[in-house]
This record gives structure tokens, C-alpha cells and sequence, in this order.
């Protein structure tokens, strides 16, 4: 069988179980077998190598820093830390027009900050400020849309669960300059939607902040510093080189499971139910991990990422247009898969593209992370998209004409994390991770 016959075969199978309403996991698999079977391989030598490889993909250090980061997330929806980060994320945007819609915002950065979670930060800022922006005649709506945009913040603003992951299937690409290369990229996508969020919010009349805050700002302010402690306690740590990422997920949790007991919003059944939770998402990604696993042996046994390499370099050998057509392809691709394996499933085709125009590891990663975040706002398969709604009780219908506008400005911060390595590389550079900070 020919490499354009087995890519047709390996991921036209796949999308029709993921139509069919197979599991992503189990699709990844089933489809891995039938393009190796119809490749030619030897069943019982594809069978024990699939075996290894399902086990050595899930056997790593690294990835144990996946569910204390996703149980970090969750102590700190239910310790009582997102209430304070919105009252602090208050205190700055309160004199802009739709200023509930601007906190959601700002909140869902400093959330996501600390949880490293677009879904965590779609969860919690969706049940505080849906209430709120719905007491002051907001439509729900454009406040869901707002809140579903913002949150995919959350996983390129450091500490990012999705940034270890790339980390580990790109064969271990510097936490440390992920993370710092994701700082700029995030801010930037936070503010191209809090920019469109406001000008809507002026235009159907929404007023400036009515609310008298019973404590001083300084108060809100200090109520609110113990949380984003957790940001500099991790990155400091991980910077310095007192912890791993791995052990830094692990601070996290201690971390903020300390303060939702200091807070008095963290109890001993919440902390099981927690864990249960953290423990059933965390078994499938490591479901989705070895499944890919197979997915890899396979396109590596016939050739479809040296393929797909050679099919673009015959299109153009120009920089931009090569990283245009991959940006295109992978913010449809994001409409259909979740961040988990389109991460597990892309890296190893477009990560050698993306080294042969010129672009490092660390700002191909933010690239394809910021990608799949915008993918997570899209209909059909958008996780922050689905939660948003849910949490705001609204139909996808209703959001899809606010989300639109917003889709637009955050694919314009895209292109220009895309086409001007300075935003993503500076930091790193500045840290001396990185040896530059352009091409």
C-alpha cells in the first residue's frame, strides 16, 4: 500500500467512527490496526511492538505532572480561589463599558494562571459571573460567548497541563521555555477578546461597573495575593530549579488545598469527589496517550509525516505560506478533535515542517497549543464551548453569533504569534532558555 492510501485509510477510518460516535481513544487504535494490517505488516510482530509501545508511552515521569495539575485546577474551583481572583480582576476593568464582561476576562487569565485549565476556567467563571452578569440585564448569550472565548486562556498562560504534554511527545522540549513562551501569547489572546467583548458591550448599552465594594481595594487585593502566589511559588520553583514540572504539580496541589481549607470552602467529602474526578479524566488521557502511541508507529512504518512534509514543501518553500497552510489546517482540525490527542496525533507530523522553515520547538508548541485553545470555542467537538453553555444553561445556536466575532480577533493573535517568534521567544531569550528570540 502506498503512503497517500494509508493516510486516506488511517485518518479517513478515523473520522468516520469519530462521526460515529466512537470513542476518540478507541478510534485512534482501531484505525492504527487496520491501516498497519492493510499495509502489509505481520500481525503477532504489529501486535507485541503495539503492546510496547502502548506501555512505553505512558510510562514516563513527566506525565504524572498531567493529573496533579488537572487536581490543582479542580481544588481551586472549589476552594473559594476563583471568587477572589474575580473580586481582584474587578478592581481594573470596573470604568470600562460591559465591565462584568471584561472581569470574566481578566479572571479567567488569572484562573487559568493558576490552574493551567481552559475548562476549570470556563467551569468556575461561568458559575460566578453568569449569575451576576445576569442580575445587571446582560444577555446570556454574549456572557457565555465571553466566558467560552476567554478560557482558553488557561492553557498558555503558565503552569499549562496541554505545554507538558507537547513537552513529552515532542521528546522533551524545555518545560521551562514553554511555559515562559506562553506568557505573551496568552495575555495577547485575552486581550484581542476582551477588546471585541467591550466594543460589543457599548454598543448594546452596557454600563460601567454599579457595584460599591464593601472592603478597600487594598483589602481585595490582599484577599486575592495568597491565590496568585501559586503562580510565582510553581514557576519560581521550576525557574530556580528547586522542583520538576512533574513536582511543581504536586506543590500546586498542596498549595491550594491548603488555602481551601484556610478558606473554609474545602471539605473532606469535596476533596474525595475531586480526586475521583481528577483520577477518571486522568485515566483517559492516559488511554488517549497509549492509543497514539500505536497512531505514531504506524505513520513512522509508512512514511505519511515525511509525506505530508514533502506535500507542503512542493506547495511553497516560502516560510509564511508553509506555516499559513498548517495554521489553516490545524484550527479546522480543532473543530473536530480535542486538545488531548490532536496534540498526541500532530506534533510528530508538523513538528519536523516546522523545524525545516526555521522555527524552534518552543514556538512551535505555543503555536499549536494556541491553536487547539481557539478549537476548543468551535462547534462541533469544543470542550470550553459545551461547558460554557452548560454552565449558562444557553444553546450553541444562541452563542455562535458573538463567538464568531471573537473567533476572528483570536485568530488574528494567532497569525501574529505565528509570524513574529519575538512574542513567544522574548521571555525565554530574556531567561536564557532559549539562544534567540527570532527565527
Amino acid at each position: 500500500m502506498g503512503v497517500i492510501q494509508a493516510t486516506v485509510l488511517l485518518f479517513g477510518s478515523f473520522f468516520v467512527m469519530l462521526l460515529g460516535g466512537v470513542p476518540i481513544s478507541a478510534g485512534i487504535g482501531i484505525a492504527s490496526i487496520i491501516t498497519a494490517l492493510a499495509s502489509g505488516m505481520d500481525f503477532s510482530i504489529f501486535s507485541l511492538t503495539a503492546a510496547q509501545r502502548c506501555f512505553s508511552g505512558v510510562d514516563s515521569f513527566s506525565l504524572l505532572a498531567l493529573p496533579f495539575f488537572s487536581l490543582g485546577g479542580n481544588i481551586m474551583n472549589k476552594g473559594g480561589i476563583a471568587k477572589r481572583l474575580v473580586r481582584f480582576a474587578r478592581l481594573f476593568v470596573g470604568k470600562v463599558p460591559g465591565y462584568l464582561a471584561a472581569t470574566n476576562v481578566l479572571a479567567n487569565m488569572f484562573f487559568g494562571a493558576v490552574s493551567g485549565s481552559s475548562v476549570a476556567a470556563a467551569s468556575a467563571m461561568g458559575s460566578i459571573m453568569g449569575p451576576l452578569e445576569k442580575d445587571e440585564g446582560y444577555d446570556p448569550n454574549y456572557s457565555a460567548a465571553v466566558n467560552i472565548c476567554s478560557a482558553p486562556t488557561g492553557i498558555l498562560i503558565p503552569p499549562s497541563g496541554p505545554l507538558i504534554l507537547y513537552s513529552i511527545t515532542a521528546g522533551g522540549v524545555s518545560v521551562a521555555a514553554l511555559f515562559m513562551g506562553g506568557y505573551i501569547p496568552g495575555i495577547m489572546l485575552g486581550v484581542f477578546v476582551a477588546g471585541i467583548a467591550i466594543i460589543m458591550a457599548k454598543k448594546m448599552g452596557y454600563k460601567t461597573s454599579t457595584i460599591v465594594e464593601t472592603e478597600s481595594p487594598w483589602k481585595v487585593a490582599f484577599d486575592a495575593i495568597p491565590s496568585l502566589l501559586a503562580v510565582i511559588i510553581v514557576m519560581g520553583g521550576i525557574l530556580a530549579g528547586f522542583f520538576t514540572a512533574t513536582e511543581a504539580g504536586v506543590v500546586l496541589c498542596l498549595y491550594c488545598g491548603v488555602l481551601g481549607i484556610v478558606y473554609k470552602e474545602l471539605h473532606a467529602k469535596e476533596f474525595y469527589e475531586l480526586l475521583a474526578d481528577t483520577m477518571v479524566s486522568s485515566s483517559t488521557i492516559l488511554f488517549l496517550i497509549a492509543s497514539s502511541s500505536i497512531m505514531s508507529y504506524v505513520m513512522s512504518y509508512t512514511g505519511i509525516p515525511a509525506a505530508i512534509s514533502a506535500g507542503l514543501m512542493s506547495i511553497s518553500n516560502n516560510r509564511y505560506v508553509i506555516l499559513f497552510i498548517m495554521n489553516l489546517f490545524l484550527l479546522i482540525m480543532g473543530m473536530f478533535l480535542d486538545l488531548t490527542p490532536a496534540v498526541l496525533i500532530f506534533t510528530p507530523i508538523f513538528l519536523p515542517i516546522a523545524r525545516s522553515v526555521g522555527m524552534s520547538d518552543v514556538h512551535f508548541g505555543v503555536m499549536l497549543i494556541m491553536n487547539m485553545g481557539i478549537g476548543s470555542v468551535t462547534p462541533p467537538v469544543g470542550s470550553c464551548l459545551f461547558v460554557g453553555c452548560g454552565i449558562a444553561k444557553v444553546g450553541i445556536e444562541g452563542v455562535t453569533k458573538y463567538i464568531v466575532k471573537m473567533f476572528a480577533a483570536m485568530v488574528v493573535a494567532l497569525l501574529l504569534v505565528t509570524f513574529m517568534p519575538i512574542f513567544t521567544m522574548l521571555i525565554p531569550y530574556l531567561c536564557g532558555l532559549v539562544p534567540s528570540f527570532w527565527w
